[in-house]
């Protein structure tokens, strides 16, 4: 199976030149401009494809919980108890963590650069 090679939008170009040439350093070439601009290109192609991944996986378990599932015949046991899933309380501690890594890094970044 072999893979096509992704084809970058002329949208995704603009862009990525946009930005290479907002960051743009003094006494850099036009070539180490188009250099920087294929990298973020071909960053946007990844993240690109990362989300559409993603959203892939998130409409197959949408619709894996839609699937109406099969009556199970109950035996004479009892059932274990039904508890909430405990994966989305790391999920949702993971943004604000982040967010303290980070202001921390900035705070001592401001401090030894000081």
């Amino acid at each position: 199976m072999a893979k096509a090679k992704a084809t970058i939008s002329p949208e995704t170009q603009q862009d990525a030149m946009r930005v290479a040439k907002a960051t743009q350093k003094p006494g850099q070439t036009k070539a180490q401009t188009k250099l920087i601009a294929q990298g973020i290109e071909k960053g946007i192609a990844q993240y690109k494809k990362e989300q559409k991944a993603k959203a892939r996986t998130q409409d197959k378990a949408r619709k894996k919980q839609q699937k109406p599932t099969p009556v199970v015949e109950q035996s004479s046991e009892p059932a274990p108890s039904s508890q909430p899933p405990t994966q989305d309380k790391g999920y949702s501690r993971l943004p604000w963590l982040l967010l303290v890594v980070s202001w921390i890094g900035f705070i001592g970044y401001t401090l030894v650069g000081a």
